[in-house]
């Protein structure tokens, strides 16, 4: 079959209409740094806020080490219980090309608020853009100086698609981190600890939680993944008035409820405080979420290490572990009548020291400790003690591998539990949050790939649970392992996409040469390049090429280089014949394209063309485009692919003009 005229023009127009990926710069701030200089290495700028002026998406703003003291905000307080914003991220990336503010590789940049006098209630950072990176910030100081308002925050989020890793937070005089508003929004690999109000309008200590998520409805997909929180005045984790389904797995609790400086009792204390609405009846939702509780550690708490809080549905509390609080989980609930109730879906759970369970009248609650025949104590574990929770992460940012609460070889909680979608080995899961076989059973370990920053090569593999888009992956049962697969194999299915619609392209060659004559290339390649083109066209003609893999192959490998890979997707269905329909057809190659697939990360990638929504592993320099171009905008094809389809095209038209010249 011969590539006729309108194959090449047609493929040579696409290839000038896809619009090209959004240039990746980079830029720097540093304390000696110059807002009028350029933002190089060699001449950083001296704010965020200058930075943000000129980033645009997929940008990268590395923020080099030492104390940025900030003394102002964005505005003045007009009254004492009005907000100052001190550093405002208004600006939005994209999908896949998000704006990175990085600390700088082995630096650490502290921003300290506490010179910052506002009379009124403050935000250190206030982040309202969408698809925006912050990694390695350590944010401290922020104040409330007077007791008119419940609380300040360290870093306040009503964004979407937001990335949060590796933050350091602490001496709030309120909450550390909160997410007010926003879906899809990722708090990966964060600590935020020591967090005290003593000026509030509801009392000394009751606001200074670690974590916070108060969404509105319809913002799904809010995780919180192998975070730490300790020392909190009030809860180390507080979901209350969370009208969307939050997720917090593999994260560590201890000493909520405790002030940080005196050891002394203050506030509520609760390790997790999981849901809620207060006990006024009438704000409670039609459906309320269900929040998912997975993999935690939560001990020597003042009160809860778990708690329903008033909850008026289920809440999802699978594979955590109590220890020494009062109680270790509290399920009481409250209908829609103000009654109490129980509620909860207990499965694998384990409770030691401390009072074990409270209000737990007739709960949803089999195969955990309490219920089995088996006897929890501190002699299953290999160890109690809290040295080390709070130290160094490990390399990828991950939490500390420690033996801390592990069990011991020979416990009788092992192999107990049961099936409920997350990892585990030998024939059963075990009880608690540690797996014994594996580091954390794919709890703290894997949650920590994507702290790469989004490296090409690991943010890919887990950053989706990481991507905004993520809060699928933590959905799909929040395995940070699985989530980790599922993107890996995203991955391959792309590639095994691109070959297996290159054979089946094959068997239908007839229906590529069809869909080439009738000039509906492209729509045919909608249709993964099922009938894209028949493998006797790939390969520039020769047969079944495309079958067995071909140039797809090359595909598959320039597209893991995450440079060219943009013409991997085109490869991969099937090599050269992609022209005939099926080039930018096959998501699977596409997928994998300018780097940007690797960007999102997520399991998104083996259902977009390189558009996933992730974010865990952004490839910051991918690209291949000599301009730039609006923001929004971008391509499953790179230029090298723009380059190879246009050699193509000319190929063919020469060899029209040549065969017409030899019937002249």
């Amino acid at each position: 079959m011969r590539l006729t005229a309108y194959t090449s023009r047609a493929v040579a127009l696409i290839a000038f209409l896809a619009p090209c990926p959004a240039l990746a710069a980079t830029y720097y701030v540093a304390t000696t740094g110059s807002d009028s200089a350029a933002g190089t290495q060699d001449a950083p700028w001296a704010s965020i806020a200058h930075a943000q002026t000129v980033a645009a998406a997929n940008d990268t703003i590395y923020i080099r080490g030492g104390t940025y003291s900030i003394t102002a905000g964005t505005n003045t307080c007009s009254s004492q219980t009005a907000t100052v914003n001190a550093i405002a991220l208004t600006k939005s990336g994209t999908a896949g090309n998000l704006i990175k503010y990085w600390a700088y590789t082995g630096e650490t940049p502290l921003f300290d608020f506490s010179n910052l006098q506002a009379d009124c209630r403050v935000k250190g950072f206030d982040v309202t853009g969408n698809y925006i990176h912050m990694k390695g910030i350590t944010v401290t100081g922020v104040k409330q100086r007077n007791n008119l308002n419940h609380e300040s925050w360290g870093v306040w989020n009503s964004g979407s698609n937001n990335i949060f890793e590796l933050l350091n937070i602490y001496h709030i005089d309120g909450t550390g981190l909160f997410i007010q508003n926003g879906s899809n929004n990722l708090v990966l690999n964060s600590d935020s600890h020591e967090n005290f109000d003593p000026l509030t309008s509801n009392g000394a200590c009751e606001s200074g939680d670690g974590f916070g998520a108060h969404i509105s409805a319809n913002n799904p997909g809010n995780v919180f993944r192998g975070c730490r929180s300790w020392f909190n005045s009030d809860d180390d984790y507080d979901l209350i008035n969370a009208f969307s389904v939050v997720t917090i797995e593999n994260c560590w609790a201890w000493h909520a409820g405790y002030r940080y400086d005196t050891g002394a009792a203050c506030g509520n204390g609760n390790g997790f405080k999981c849901g809620g609405y207060g006990t006024d009846t009438s704000t409670f939702p039609a459906n309320p979420p269900v929040h998912v509780i997975r993999n935690n550690l939560s001990i020597s708490n003042k009160a809860a290490a778990f708690y329903a809080n008033h909850h008026p549905g289920t809440i999802t509390f699978y594979n955590n572990t109590g220890y020494g609080s009062n109680p270790d989980f509290n399920m009481l609930g409250m209908s829609n009548s103000g009654a109490d109730i129980t509620v909860g879906t207990y499965r694998n759970n384990l409770a030691v020291g401390g009072t074990i369970t409270s209000n737990a009248n007739s709960p949803d609650a089999t195969s955990n400790s309490w219920t089995l025949s088996v006897t929890a104590s501190t002699a299953d574990f290999q160890s109690t003690s809290e040295t080390g929770l709070d130290g160094p992460r490990q390399a990828d940012g991950s939490l500390p591998n420690l033996t801390n609460f592990h069990l011991v070889a020979g416990s009788d909680l092992i192999d107990k539990g049961v099936n409920v979608g997350l990892p585990y080995n030998g024939s059963a899961p075990d009880l608690g949050c540690f797996e014994t076989g594996g580091s954390t059973g794919g709890a703290p370990s894997t949650g920590g790939a994507p702290s790469t920053g989004g490296s090409p090569s690991t943010g890919g593999s887990k950053g989706t649970g990481g991507s905004p888009s993520s809060g699928g992956v933590a959905a799909t049962g929040g395995l940070l392992s699985t989530g980790g697969s599922k993107a890996a194999i995203g991955g391959a299915t792309s590639s095994v996409g691109g070959s297996s619609t290159a054979t089946t392209g094959g068997t239908k060659s007839a229906g590529g040469a069809t869909a080439v004559g009738t000039g509906g290339a492209v729509v045919v390649a909608t249709t993964g390049g099922v009938t894209g083109v028949g493998g006797t066209q790939s390969t520039g003609g020769t047969p079944n090429t495309a079958g067995t893999g071909g140039i797809a192959a090359t595909g598959g490998a320039i597209a893991a280089t995450g440079g060219a890979a943009t013409i991997g997707g085109g490869l991969s269905t099937g090599g050269l014949a992609a022209n005939a329909g099926g080039a930018l057809a096959v998501t699977g190659g596409a997928v994998a394209v300018g780097g940007n697939g690797s960007v999102g990360g997520s399991s998104n990638v083996a259902t977009s063309i390189g558009t996933s929504t992730g974010g865990g592993g952004e490839s910051s320099d991918s690209g291949g485009c000599g301009c730039r171009i609006p923001s929004g905008q971008s391509s499953p094809l790179g230029y090298s692919g723009r380059l190879a389809l246009i050699g193509l095209a000319c190929a063919g038209m020469l060899r029209r003009r040549n065969l017409a010249r030899l019937k002249n």
